[in-house]
């Protein structure tokens, strides 16, 4: 039995207890005052990576780059948890975390600047993002549960916001659960604008984003826990344009009502139509990559037809330089270097490319002859691509950008950056290609000329880079594949591109068809398609991709369909409600001409013919099937550069070089100065001057010369003795002009 004295003094230690607890409850609840994160629920993967994603800790130049920083590494942008959980709290020693004290842990101690941090200070002490840090080491770094809910999908709330210029607004980023729950992770999500003039981040905990000074667009990227979202940001142009000024502009199809809504929304206006001596060179140099003769030039603008462009349209399509055009544009995509694959491989491949445009082979077809290619290198050019990019990786890395638009290649090595793609769906896709054979001499040197044998293996894996296991193929919206021996899994693969429910294939290909027509892509890189880089007008880009299926993949159809319309035969001159835009198509984009189009052009206005190795005599530039033929026109007017490997896609943009050499070249002064060139020519015929200075233009710029320059032009020029010299520094003139040498 207990007695009462006994009692009252356990009275007296349990009432003890109880006022120590109650004191110790005060006193945590002090130390912790103004700390809202002290619950369990802060777990590593839903609250903490997320942070050292947006604080930049795992990015590229920092923690997230491939030998981390100062003996610590994360991976990029957080895409393995179990690596970044282990480098946190057991790399080290364990003292970046410290649960007994857990201000004093060096992931604060850093991150505040309170110790010496090569990334410098990222966080306040007491800030939100502390204060989860602090408590999440304090509660013992726990992970997220395996059974715990998952994100489907990251959302901002606006998903779309039209500002005028400077001002702000708060943008919510969403993500959403899989048992319903809506999480508002703002303060955690990654905040990225495409352009900073545009808009910019203001502050990215809170969310806050402010239009700049100027009219445009731009996307803000939204990242959390490797799921992206993006809304548009629209700053119009200043003025109201009343709506029927955009019900009465033209519109010949679909393409321009979707092009006029888009300038609606920004504010702008289309430039005028261009004349008909412009849209006569801009369509043949787009269609076929040729200039028009003087007689078709003085016959089209003669011709009274209202259907003239249309019609002119579809006479360019069925000419023969249309294959050689469109086959050299491929080519920069699939021609290998010849000092590896070896010049008949080279030679096969070119022949295919260009019989394939010749018989107008509908895409699906050209490509699922491409990827399923079998046989000889020397007897079937769709099998060189093998032979050229012999290992799985390549493969699919190529593919997958040249015909789906998906830049695979950065998810080799980790979570791309701006997309959804994993290594797991790197791999999965390279394993498509697992079981090419490849049977002969191959790429051995110095034996790279040799025949090799493409086919289908029953057996052969893929081993995944990270984990080193056997990877199952997998489409890049499907689930890993058991493909039995008897089968190719390219089948499979072209089957799944090809369908028309794919939702890349024809995309990509409007993409780049539109881009080649106009000047400019709707999506930039025109094979970057990806919901980080939107297209310029989506609706317009999802409008073409139908229309290619629904024409049956017809590359030509495409072609006639852009060019028949009214935003194709704009000006490029820039009116006020437009001289702001670079992406809109309010006005024609002017571009210089690829290499061997502004080759073939001077040779043909001086009526001369250029002299390639290993090709016939009369042959043109655009006829030339292996980078191997000694130019430096072409190599200064930036053709692929075949020390590469593969020869990568040719830049458009100009540079100095190219100024000088059209003025100061060698070669092009001995062409000018030909007896059997067309100044010496015109010099020796009974021809006026007059006739002379109006058959350059025709020539040139494929347009009668205005009142001006013919005045101009015919005090330029002498009779006598010096008639040869002054038509050859007209010709001269003429082709170091911008008229000349860019697609107006």
């Amino acid at each position: 039995m207990i007695d009462r004295q006994h009692w009252r003094h356990s009275g007296n230690v349990l009432a003890t207890l109880v006022v120590f607890c109650a004191g110790f409850l005060l006193f945590s609840s002090w130390v912790h005052a103004g700390d809202n994160f002290a619950s369990p629920n802060i777990t590593f993967e839903s609250d903490i990576q997320p942070q050292l994603t947006r604080l930049g800790c795992n990015a590229g130049a920092c923690h997230g780059k491939s030998r981390g920083q100062n003996g610590f590494a994360l991976s990029l942008l957080g895409f393995d948890s179990d690596f970044d959980y282990d480098a946190i709290t057991h790399e080290g020693r364990g003292r970046r975390v410290f649960p007994s004290s857990a201000e004093e842990s060096l992931l604060l101690k850093k991150g505040t600047g309170q110790l010496p941090h090569g990334g410098g200070k990222r966080l306040d002490i007491g800030s939100q993002t502390y204060l989860e840090i602090q408590a999440w080491i304090r509660n013992g770094m726990p992970r997220t549960p395996a059974d715990a809910p998952k994100i489907v999908r990251v959302v901002t709330e606006p998903a779309s916001r039209s500002l005028a210029p400077l001002e702000k607004f708060a943008l919510h980023v969403i993500a959403e659960y899989s048992d319903g729950r809506r999480r508002d992770v703002t303060d955690a999500a990654a905040l990225q604008s495409n352009d900073r003039t545009i808009a910019a981040i203001a502050t990215s905990g809170d969310g806050i984003i402010q239009a700049g000074p100027v009219p445009g667009e731009t996307a803000i990227m939204a990242r959390y826990m490797n799921h992206i979202a993006v809304c548009a940001v629209t700053i119009p142009l200043p003025g109201a344009v009343p709506d029927t000024t955009y019900d009465t502009l033209p519109r010949n199809n679909s393409i321009d009502e979707l092009v006029w809504k888009k300038l609606k929304l920004l504010g702008m206006l289309p430039s005028p139509s261009a004349s008909d001596a412009t849209f006569h060179r801009r369509a043949s140099l787009r269609a076929i990559g040729r200039l028009p003769s003087m007689e078709e030039t003085q016959a089209f603008l003669a011709d009274q037809n209202l259907d003239k462009r249309r019609a002119l349209v579809d006479r360019l399509l069925e000419r023969p330089e249309y294959a050689d055009f469109w086959a050299n544009k491929w080519a920069d995509l699939l021609r290998p270097n010849p000092y590896r694959a070896g010049i008949k491989a080279v030679w096969n491949i070119d022949a295919w490319l260009r019989d394939a445009f010749r018989r107008n082979v509908p895409y699906d077809q050209f490509v699922r002859e491409l990827i399923t290619a079998q046989g000889s290198t020397w007897d079937n050019g769709a099998t060189v691509i093998f032979r050229d990019r012999p290992e799985s990786i390549e493969l699919g890395a190529s593919v997958s950008q040249l015909f789906l638009g998906v830049r695979l290649e950065c998810a080799k090595c980790h979570h791309h950056p701006f997309e959804v793609w994993s290594q797991d769906d790197f791999f999965g896709f390279a394993a498509f290609f697992s079981r090419v054979g490849h049977k002969g001499q191959g790429l051995s040197p110095p034996i790279s000329g040799g025949e090799e044998m493409i086919f289908s293996k029953s057996s052969g894996q893929l081993n995944h880079g990270r984990t080193g296991l056997p990877v199952l193929p997998k489409t890049l919206t499907g689930v890993p594949l058991t493909i039995g021996p008897d089968e190719d899994p390219r089948v499979i693969l072209a089957a799944w591109m090809t369908d028309s429910s794919n939702p890349y294939f024809a995309k990509v290909m409007a993409n780049r068809v539109w881009a080649e027509i106009m000047g400019q892509g709707l999506v930039d890189p025109v094979d970057d398609i990806r919901a980080t880089n939107p297209a310029s007008n989506e609706a317009l880009l999802d409008h073409l991709a139908f229309e290619f299926r629904q024409q049956g993949y017809d590359i030509k159809k495409l072609i006639r369909y852009i060019m028949t319309s009214h935003v194709f035969g704009v000006s490029s001159t820039p009116t006020e409600r437009n001289v702001s835009d670079i992406k809109n198509f309010s006005r024609y984009y002017r571009q210089r001409m690829r290499a061997e189009v502004l080759l073939d052009a001077v040779n043909d206005v001086l009526g001369v013919e250029e002299d390639f190795a290993a090709m016939p005599p009369g042959s043109r530039a655009m006829q030339l099937w292996t980078y191997r033929s000694s130019s430096l026109f072409l190599d200064t007017f930036g053709r692929p550069d075949l020390n590469q490997d593969p020869p990568c896609e040719r830049s458009a943009e100009s540079t100095t070089p190219q100024i000088l050499h059209l003025m100061n070249s060698p070669a092009l002064n001995r062409k000018l100065g030909l007896d059997t060139a067309r100044p010496a020519k015109l010099a020796a015929s009974s021809k006026s001057n007059q006739e002379i200075v109006v058959e350059a233009y025709l020539l040139a710029y494929n347009r009668f010369p205005n009142a001006d320059e013919h005045l101009a032009a015919i005090e330029f020029l002498s009779d006598g003795d010096q008639r040869r010299r002054g038509i050859e520094d007209l010709y001269w003139t003429l082709l170091n002009t911008p008229e000349f040498s860019f697609v107006d």
